[in-house]
């Protein structure tokens, strides 16, 4: 009886409990998903703590700590704290490394729960090649990829900034040497995420070329560390389908400056600490003026562009626990531009054209940003950190030009024989366009964001939350005419036709929330397994959508004897809501129901470390495939972006990136990087006609002679290459010295990439499949070094005592006086036959620059 009753009530106890998965399983899956991401790993752990020191006694920011042979190390605050977990019980050596220190390892062995504190002095490096520092063990277990912050002030390039190092990074590509702006895996500009010390970074939104563009945002002279993902980054990031660049600025203990300057402007940095280390600065300020570059374009005339701007990040420890810190920076670009004529060659040998314009008229545009950010961060114990950060942005924005242009279309003669050949033979067209616009822009952005981390053995915990509120208003009036002089396009006597109008007064204002929560474990007591999971939300008031996307990244290190290799995957939902700029359409007009564009990522990978020639290298190969859905269609035209304002497009990405770095020169780094990807999309309803005559030809308006339609065929375009499909990307950085004078060395910066899509300007996608030649560009640099530290005036009188290094270097841009196209400006001839008119890049130029260190 006894037992027949327990089995009877194990029967409802067994059916009670099916019931309740049957009814409740959503229940179950959020109390499943909340175990996941708060709990624990049981696994017997020590913990090691400290700071690492420089023989000054300064911290070492960013520097890497981690046990040899175990995955899930850490690296140094921004004053030189670190906090490592580690087996229990296991004889264990643990590295403490940084890019300009000699690397020192420590053995030790901790009981399980055990906390030891311990401090390190690391020693300068005192060679005068900088040692490569091929192997980043910090960064291997995901997709981030660490930048030595020192590479961007030597690398030659035009625009001088961080930018130049990620255009020859894998999965990155770019066509303008005159703009910061980067395309990652088939994504335009707007699709990056860019941070500066956890502070999300904006451009300004009326800039149509790169010769308008300015300094970027971030400052080369104040950078501490670089990190930088082309997909399948963390939750912890922002809403974003392509990429993020992670920038944080440096933590000074001790009084240095910089005073640079060349053909293309000059800077100076300031930096230093109080003698407690409790109060440090860091300033920068930069002027630029590219009108000696600008001078090597087909247009000539009154190039004054000049670009400047300030920045300051003060930091105050008010005690162990407490510190604030404020960022400001305050910009002005301002370029004004009188053309006067331009000569274009283009066409082939058996027909050869030249394009001539008279210009009268100017261009003024000022672009003014401001941002300020205030940080709070509290230690309530060294395994917690909790920061909250109110931040501002604001961007006052003028665009105004009245622009004439008398054109003339000329045959050449290509006759070998001829006395005038390569002169122009007769006129195809003559006309004359004009160019208006009053264009006003104000941006406010202002934010209130808390972040936090929790170390605990082999878990971190993440989140963070933020509210935004963006107030824009935007007054646009822009038109051109193009006018005949009664000749080679019709014309209307009685009517002025204009076209291209936008006239509208747009004002916006938002408030959107967003947050995330991740977690990373390692798992196993040799930590050969990392897996990072999170979720992000987002809100905006404007289109009343609310999202959530999960994401997801995985290592895995086998921890073989004779081969070092670490194999990764990361993917999830990358959703990224419209701000302004997708709302506005072509015509002025504001659709706010435009909703998020939706990226779906799987990325697989693998890192590689290993010997050739004795000396090291590392191989790293990612596979990646993105789903795209719910899309905004866009055209570019130099680096505007246009967008329809409508979600009616779908498509996908998928390529492979490649890179190798290592000792190609003993003692100094180099990397060579390639990219193989296609981006394509199918947009919505859109089709098209094809006419045919009574012979049953299609019929080319303008070509055909009998063009009179008797039938039509309806055609669907299907997938179509979006605007940044460039298919082929190889870059080059590479670097050389004198053996018997390693002070004497020379930077090679070589770009290909395959051409870009382009098209008539109609504003009809479909058409848009024709390709600009190969983007090809080699800069070149040779720099000596007249001072540093195996070069020293010590004389008591030398004023030179007081620098710690001086630089100079020789620069040629386009070394191989490349011209490469950028895009196309399209013109009639007396038949009404379209041509495409390149618009060049810069030409050959050399540059020089002397950079003062103290």
């Amino acid at each position: 009886m006894e037992k027949r009753r327990f089995q009877e009530e194990e029967k409802r106890e067994i059916l009670s409990l099916k019931q309740f998965l049957h009814i409740q399983p959503k229940a179950w899956l959020v109390t499943l998903l909340l175990l996941a991401i708060c709990g624990q790993v049981f696994a017997q752990k020590a913990t090691v703590t400290g700071k690492l020191l420089t023989e000054e006694n300064e911290g070492i920011a960013f520097a890497a700590v981690a046990a040899i042979g175990y995955t899930g190390g850490t690296t140094t605050d921004s004053v030189g704290n670190y906090v490592l977990s580690i087996p229990a019980n296991t004889k264990l050596k643990i590295s403490f490394s940084h890019l300009n220190y000699d690397t020192q390892v420590y053995e030790l062995e901790l009981a399980a729960g055990e906390v030891k504190k311990l401090n390190r002095i690391l020693k300068f490096k005192e060679n005068i090649i900088n040692e490569a520092v091929v192997n980043d063990d910090a960064n291997r277990d995901n997709t981030m990829m660490r930048i030595d912050p020192k590479i961007t002030l030597e690398i030659p390039t035009i625009s001088g900034g961080i930018e130049a190092v990620l255009k020859t990074l894998p999965g990155v590509s770019s066509n303008n040497e005159l703009s910061s702006q980067y395309n990652v895996r088939g994504g335009n500009y707007d699709e990056n995420l860019v941070y500066v010390n956890d502070i999300e970074i904006y451009r300004p939104f009326l800039v149509r070329s790169g010769q308008q563009e300015g300094l970027s945002f971030i400052n080369p002279d104040l950078v501490g560390s670089l990190s930088f993902s082309a997909g399948g980054f963390e939750a912890k990031y922002g809403d974003k389908m392509s990429s993020v660049l992670d920038v944080k600025y440096k933590r000074p203990r001790k009084f240095a400056a910089t005073v640079a300057g060349s053909l293309l402007g000059g800077s100076v940095h300031v930096e230093g600490s109080s003698k407690d280390y409790r109060f440090s600065y860091l300033c920068g300020f930069r002027y630029r003026t590219n009108q000696y570059i600008l001078g090597s374009l087909d247009t000539d005339g009154a190039y004054r562009p000049q670009f400047m701007d300030a920045q300051g990040l003060l930091n105050f420890d008010i005690n162990e626990k407490w510190s604030v810190s404020a960022l400001v920076n305050y910009a002005q670009n301002k370029y004004n531009f009188i053309p006067e004529n331009r000569e274009t060659d283009f066409g082939t040998i058996s027909e050869a054209l030249r394009f001539t314009v008279f210009f009268d008229g100017q261009e003024v545009n000022t672009f003014e940003t401001m941002l300020g950010a205030l940080t709070a961060e509290y230690r309530p114990e060294p395994k917690l950190k909790l920061k909250l950060i109110a931040s501002g942005f604001r961007s006052n924005e003028t665009e105004t030009f009245d622009v004439q242009g008398q054109y003339f279309l000329g045959q050449l003669e290509n006759n070998f024989g001829s006395d005038n050949l390569g002169e122009v033979a007769f006129n195809r067209g003559i006309g004359t366009f004009l160019d208006h616009a009053r264009n006003y822009l104000t941006a406010n952005v202002v934010s209130l964001r808390h972040i936090g981390k929790w170390f605990d053995g082999y878990r971190i915990l993440d989140w963070g939350i933020k509210y935004q509120y963006e107030d824009i208003t935007d007054r646009l009036s822009e038109w051109n005419v193009i006018d005949s002089s009664g000749f080679s396009l019709p014309l209307n006597p009685n009517q002025l036709q204009v076209f291209d109008v936008l006239k509208t007064t747009i004002k916006l204002q938002s408030h959107r929330t967003s947050g995330f929560i991740q977690n990373t474990w390692m798992f196993s007591d040799t930590s050969k397994h990392k897996l990072t999971a999170g979720v992000r939300f987002h809100y905006w008031d404007v289109n009343k959508q609310f999202i959530a996307t999960p994401r997801a990244n995985y290592s895995f290190d086998p921890q073989w004897e004779k081969t070092d290799m670490i194999f990764r995957a990361s993917g999830g939902m990358y959703y990224q809501p419209p701000f302004y700029r997708e709302l506005r359409d072509l015509d002025g007009n504001l659709n706010k129901d435009v909703r998020a564009q939706q990226s779906y990522h799987a990325v697989v990978g693998m890192d590689y470390n290993f010997k050739a020639w004795r000396r090291p290298f590392k191989l790293v190969a990612e596979v990646y495939y993105k789903y795209l859905n719910d899309l905004v269609t866009y055209e570019i035209d130099n680096v505007r972006i246009r967008y329809y304002a409508q979600n009616n497009s779908r498509g996908y990405a998928t390529g492979l990136d490649l890179k190798v770095n290592g000792e190609f020169v003993k003692g100094i780094e180099s990397w060579a990087s390639m990219s193989v990807m296609t981006v394509q999309e199918d947009i919505i309803d859109d089709f098209y006609y094809d006419y045919l005559n009574s012979d049953g030809e299609t019929i080319v308006f303008g070509i055909t002679e009998n063009s009179t339609p008797a039938d039509s065929i309806k055609r669907t375009p299907g997938f179509i290459p979006r605007p940044t499909d460039q298919r082929v990307n190889f870059a080059l950085y590479f670097q050389d010295y004198v053996p018997k004078l390693p002070s004497l060395k020379m930077h090679l910066n070589l770009v290909f990439g395959s051409g870009m899509p382009f098209g008539p300007p109609d504003n009809t996608r479909y058409r848009d499949t024709l390709r600009i030649p190969p983007y090809r560009r080699v800069d070149i640099g040779f720099s000596y070094m007249l001072l540093g530290e195996k070069k020293k005036f010590v004389g008591p009188k030398n004023p030179l005592k007081y620098f710690k290094s001086i630089w100079i270097s020789f620069e040629v841009f386009n070394l191989l006086g490349t011209n490469n196209t950028l895009s196309y400006l399209w013109i009639s001839d007396i038949t009404n036959r379209q041509y495409a008119v390149p618009n060049f890049l810069t030409a050959r130029r050399i540059n020089a620059r002397i950079v003062m260190k103290f």
